[in-house]
């Protein structure tokens, strides 16, 4: 039997299809043909988007995987779960049908990748951002005629981004393009932004007077869904329910860890002690300086040792976040793989909201200390997610190149297990105080794990959400509060806690199999060189392992 086709033409023909009808998502792969568009979101246009991803699912299983390479056969499989993953969201999960916020975050990524990303002069690019923002209208249309009786809670997350949409259009926008000098211009950027702040505030309006009093669903997905992600899409074959009682069992070693890292510290209650450590740790500098410091400290460390190939990369620009990033403490704007002449990255960072009360930012301050901000940073920028970025750009294959196909175990997983490979390599040797932090960071990660689970596969409710982030992560009221909500639109959060797990397991198999002893750079740069594939993916290229996944 031979292919209907070859398999690198399928895969241009799914980009190509791909970048077209998700232009937000094109525009941070790096790729700019249609910076002009944003998603068609209306009803026509996502029964339009499934049968197309229909038509390529059956395409693409047309071809005999027995006559690829052993790599395109990897590639294969991981295309068809992305496949198979977008077609369940638009069919089973129905995201369009019952989340305002999915939609607010769509047109938030449209609109602020052009705007953060220097990928074009900044005159080009306004002129494309510009052809967006009169989509807008059309855009918000599409989200009022769809949604169906949302749940409470996601009406009102919903809410608090589209409100952070519409501040950025009135604020940041126009900061950001303040250098073009073409008057014209500036002129149709100002009155297309506010149209889209008018249409904005009528969707605000529909959630507020029209959503709101219906909002009787629950915003809980089914064991299904958690389970078709696990399986399906990151191609891990342990259950969820398994995979909640092993978060629970690897939460309690993480506790016993943190216990014995908190006495190093100090004496008494362990949580105390940590929130002693967290009320040193904050700083009323500005939140500018609060991450530039440390961000240089990470390059210079990561020039210096044998933790992973570090080219030097530029330092990003660090900001401070706009309201609508504010769901995560810190943002990273980065450019996509296939960009010809990379951008600097942005990274901002979430400081508390001058609206907010003085308890409210107390809590946001101990939370958001030195100590886990350094934490965060290296998550976002080296060696997390910017070192993967910069190894994704040397790979070949258009699959594990690109951000489409990459999987989000793998790249949650590696920046979280980054931040202790750090440490294992003797960044800050002897901070007892960034130990005990980093193991906090696991905890939250496990919470994650935990709480996603039986959000939408249990009957957790988000009050339990809250006290479970308060009483086993050790977070303060309002942080929990976030981490709790973001379950609820955002259950794939889960996957940085896998993840870390799956790559500690293969760090320590691949060592095994090869006998290394030494640096860990061996093993890092073999792991980023297959570029963001699932971890199966991985120990597949490196081990040659064709089992089954597993957390066991």
């Amino acid at each position: 039997m031979y292919p209907s086709e070859p398999f690198p033409h399928f895969v241009d023909d799914v980009l190509t299809y791909l970048y077209e009808a998700l232009p937000a998502r094109a525009t941070l792969d790096g790729i700019h043909l249609h910076d002009d568009l944003l998603e068609d979101l209306s009803r026509q246009g996502i029964d339009a988007h499934a049968r197309a991803l229909a038509g390529f699912s059956r395409r693409l299983n047309q071809i005999d995987r027995e006559s690829l390479s052993a790599g395109e056969q990897v590639d294969h499989r991981t295309v068809t779960a992305v496949l198979d993953g977008q077609i369940f969201d638009l069919e089973r999960v129905r995201s369009w049908e019952r989340s305002p916020i999915w939609y607010a975050q769509t047109l938030g990524l449209g609109l602020a990748g052009p705007t953060f990303l220097a990928f074009a002069p900044d005159t080009e690019r306004a002129r494309r951002l510009l052809s967006r923002l009169r989509q807008v209208p059309r855009y918000t249309k599409a989200c009022q005629d769809n949604l169906r009786e949302p749940a409470g809670i996601l009406v009102k997350l919903g809410l608090e981004a589209w409100r952070g949409i519409r501040t950025f259009l009135e604020r940041d926008l126009p900061r950001a393009f303040s250098r073009v000098d073409d008057l014209h211009l500036l002129g149709d950027l100002a009155d297309a932004s506010q149209e889209a702040v008018d249409a904005i505030s009528a969707c605000v309006e529909y959630l507020e007077k029209d959503a709101a009093p219906k909002a009787k669903a629950s915003f809980r997905l089914g064991a299904d869904v958690i389970e078709h992600q696990i399986r399906n899409v990151e191609g891990i074959g342990t259950g969820s329910e398994r995979a909640m009682e092993l978060g629970l069992r690897w939460l309690s070693e993480a506790q016993e860890e943190f216990r014995a890292a908190a006495a190093q510290v100090g004496k008494g209650d362990p949580q105390e002690v940590w929130r002693g450590v967290k009320a040193r740790l904050q700083r009323e500098r500005g939140p500018l300086d609060s991450v530039r410091e440390p961000v240089e400290e990470l390059a210079g460390f990561l020039n210096k040792q044998t933790l992973v190939t570090f080219s030097g990369a530029e330092l990003p620009i660090v900001a401070p976040a706009s309201d609508f990033e504010r769901w995560q403490q810190v943002t990273r704007w980065a450019s996509g793989p296939f960009e010809s002449r990379p951008p600097a990255t942005r990274l901002a960072l979430a400081g508390p909201d001058a609206a907010w009360s003085e308890e409210r930012r107390l809590e946001h301050n101990l939370d958001l200390n030195d100590a886990t901000r350094r934490l965060l940073l290296a998550r976002e920028a080296y060696p997390g997610r910017l070192t993967l970025n910069a190894a994704l750009r040397q790979v070949e294959s258009k699959v594990r190149k690109s951000t489409f196909f990459g999987s989000r175990t793998f790249a949650d997983g590696w920046s979280h297990y980054a931040e202790g490979a750090l440490l294992e390599t003797g960044f800050r040797r002897g901070d007892a105080e960034l130990r005990l932090s980093q193991i906090a960071e696991v905890l939250v990660g496990l919470a994650r794990l935990v709480v996603a689970i039986r959000l939408h596969a249990d009957d957790m409710s988000v009050e339990q959400g809250v006290r479970f982030f308060k009483d086993e992560a050790y977070l303060e009221d309002s942080t929990a509060r976030r981490e709790a909500e973001r379950g609820v639109f955002d259950p794939g959060y889960m996957c940085q806690a896998l993840g870390r797990r799956l790559v500690l397991r293969i760090r320590h198999d691949y060592n095994e199999h090869h006998s290394i002893t030494a640096s860990p750079r061996v093993f890092h740069d073999a792991l980023l060189a297959n570029g963001g594939l699932p971890i199966w993916a991985h120990r597949r290229l490196l081990l040659n392992d064709r089992d089954a996944v597993t957390l066991d």
